[in-house]
C-alpha cells in the first residue's frame, strides 16, 4: 500500500513508521528541523513493543515529489489544518483515502471542504506518544490503537485495504474497522476535552487533577457539557458516558498529563480553541449552555498563540 503521512510529529511517526516496517510504501513529509533529522538520522521509535530505527526513510518537505497515493495518514495540528489540507492535492488521486487523526470533531469538515468528502475515511488513534528530540517519537505503555471506519459504516474495498496492512504491523499497533466511527471519534474528544482542560489549566497532570475535589468536579462537569454536545448533535452517547469516563481516568498512570499541557509549559500553540472552544462554539450552535467549557477557553485563550504571541 502506497502511504503518505502528512506531519510526521508523534502520532504520525508512529503509526507510518510501524508501517513502513511491516512492508508498506511509506514517505513522510515533514518541515524544518524534523525534516533534517529524518534526512540525517532517519526515524527512531522507542516503544515497549519494540524499539525501530528506520534509515534510510523517504521524507520530503513537498508532497509533489511523491505524487498521488493511496492513503493518506493526516496527522498536523489542528490549527493547520486548513493550510495543511491545501498542501497535500498533489497525493491525492481519483481512489485516494484520507485519515485524519486530530484531537478534535471538525476536521474532517475541513478536510471534506478542500478535498472532497468522497476521499475521508473518518479515524481515531489512542497512543501516549512525544517526540524527544526531532527524529525520536518515545511510546509510553502498551497502548498504540487505530480505529477507522467509513461514513455510516459502509463496508469498502479501501478501508479493508488499510485493515490488512494494519495487521501486517500488529506488532507495533492494535486496529479496528467500526461500525460507527463518529461515536468513536466523539467518545475519546470528550475524554480529550477534559484531560486537555484540567492538566493544562492547572498544570499538573492527572494524578492531582483527579484527586482534588474541586478540580475533580471541573473535569465531571467538562466532560458531561461535552457528552451533551454530541448527543444533541445526534451522537450515539450514552448519557452517563463522562462518569464512565471520569471512572477510566481512576485508573490511568498518576503522572499522565496531555500534549496540550506540554505545548503549554513549552511555550508553543495550544489546541484549546478545537477542544474547549469546539465545545463553547458547537454548544452555542446546538442551544447546549457549556460555562465550564467557556472559563476553561477563557483562561487559556491568551496562551493559544504560544509564548511568542502571548498578551
Amino acid at each position: 500500500m502506497k502511504i503518505a503521512v502528512m506531519g510526521s510529529g508523534a502520532v504520525g511517526g508512529y503509526f507510518g513508521g510501524r508501517l513502513a516496517q511491516a512492508g508498506e510504501d511509506v514517505a513522510f513529509v515533514a518541515r524544518g528541523r524534523q525534516l533534517a533529522a529524518m534526512r540525517e538520522g532517519g526515524l527512531r521509535i522507542a516503544s515497549p513493543r519494540g524499539d525501530l530505527h528506520l534509515q534510510p526513510v523517504r521524507v520530503t518537505d513537498d508532497p509533489a515529489a511523491i505524487g498521488p497515493v493511496d492513503l493518506v495518514f493526516f496527522t498536523v495540528k489542528l490549527w493547520t489544518t486548513e493550510e495543511a489540507a491545501r498542501q497535500i492535492a498533489p497525493l491525492i488521486g481519483p481512489d485516494t483515502a484520507v485519515i485524519s487523526l486530530q484531537n478534535g470533531v471538525e476536521a474532517n469538515d475541513v478536510l471534506a471542504r478542500a478535498l472532497g468528502r468522497e476521499h475521508l475515511i473518518a479515524g481515531v488513534c489512542y497512543i501516549a506518544a512525544s517526540l524527544d528530540q526531532p527524529g525520536s517519537v518515545q511510546h509510553g505503555g502498551q497502548m498504540a490503537r487505530l480505529v477507522f471506519g467509513e461514513p455510516g459504516g459502509r463496508k469498502t474495498r479501501r478501508a479493508q485495504a488499510l485493515l490488512e496492512a494494519c495487521a501486517r504491523a500488529k506488532a507495533g499497533f492494535d486496529a479496528e474497522l467500526s461500525p460507527d466511527i463518529d461515536r468513536a471519534i466523539w467518545e475519546k474528544f470528550v475524554f480529550i476535552v477534559g484531560l486537555s482542560a484540567l492538566t493544562t489549566l492547572t498544570r499538573h497532570p492527572i494524578g492531582p487533577v483527579r484527586s482534588d475535589p474541586d478540580t475533580r468536579a471541573m473535569l465531571l462537569e467538562v466532560m458531561r457539557e461535552a457528552v451533551a454536545v454530541g448527543r444533541a448533535k445526534g451522537v450515539d452517547l450514552s448519557p452517563d458516558f463522562a462518569d464512565q469516563r471520569l471512572a477510566f481516568a481512576d485508573t490511568l498512570p498518576p503522572g499522565m498529563t496531555s500534549s496540550m499541557h506540554n505545548d503549554l509549559e513549552r511555550g508553543n500553540r495550544l489546541e484549546v480553541g478545537w477542544l474547549s472552544g469546539a465545545v463553547v462554539r458547537l454548544g452555542r450552535d446546538a442551544g447546549i449552555p457549556t460555562p465550564a467549557n467557556r472559563a476553561v477557553y477563557a483562561a487559556l485563550k491568551l496562551h493559544a498563540g504560544g509564548s511568542a504571541h502571548a498578551g
